[in-house]
């Protein structure tokens, strides 16, 4: 793990609500128990996930906004935001990137978690079309956007939020890994955070041996000991 010295606050950018949990939330509650402060920012509500055809897109989506604040408590993560782009139709374009400059500028994050925008060939449902757009949207919200004084004018001078520059982002589950995060010691937390989950995973034991064994493959990949279990990343330097 990269020291965290001087880190204060994190950003964690992704598509759906899950989707942190499947790819960092113990990351995250290593963090929160350090002290970090962690800040989530759903592009989408999820309306379009599930199966249960019960539910109209709307309260599905009031159901996983909640779901994921849940799942956000189970780490230690208490502010929770939401855009509301389209579940399944999510585009990188200037919409989205002012969106989520608005957000680091409002949170001023020394770190900033994306999905990864390159598609992974060997995991393809990892490269979901909206976690594709929203990596891309959210690696240019923080360059240039979110620093540049001259993008999205309106956030400063209607809204007051002056430019942020973050120092570095890391890319959850990229197709080439860097660095590799030790979560065998909270791995309890991030089941609790995917068991909250219900609406997609009404059973989490059912889940729980492939997350184990992508998770220990990250480990050995890492150079971690037998028996350890790591979500990977790439550490990019923004400054």
């Amino acid at each position: 793990m990269p020291d965290d010295d001087g880190i204060e606050r994190a950003l964690v950018v992704m598509a759906h609500p899950d989707d942190i949990d499947f790819a960092c939330s113990g990351t995250v509650a290593l963090w929160t128990g350090s002290g970090i402060e962690v800040t989530y920012l759903l592009v989408t509500d999820g309306e379009a996930g599930g199966d249960d055809r019960t539910l109209n897109t709307e309260e599905m989506a009031a159901l996983r906004r909640e779901e994921q604040r849940k799942a956000a408590a189970a780490v230690g993560v208490d502010d929770v935001r939401f855009l509301g782009h389209p579940d399944g139709s999510v585009v990188p374009d200037l919409a989205l990137r002012c969106d989520i400059a608005r957000v680091i500028r409002q949170v001023r994050p020394d770190r900033v978690v994306i999905p990864s925008p390159e598609r992974d060939w060997s995991a393809l449902a990892a490269s979901h079309p909206d976690h594709l757009a929203t990596g891309e949207a959210g690696i240019n919200a923080v360059y240039p956007d979110a620093r540049n004084p001259h993008a999205h004018t309106a956030l400063l001078a209607n809204e007051g939020l002056r430019p942020w520059s973050v120092p570095e982002v890391w890319v959850a589950h990229p197709p080439a890994a860097d660095r590799f995060s030790d979560v065998t010691d909270v791995i309890d937390r991030k089941f609790a955070a995917l068991a909250a989950h219900a609406s997609q995973i009404p059973d989490i034991r059912e889940v729980e041996p492939a997350v184990r064994g992508w998770l220990a493959g990250n480990a050995a990949r890492g150079g971690l000991p037998e028996g350890r279990l790591a979500e990977a990343f790439r550490v990019v330097d923004t400054r």
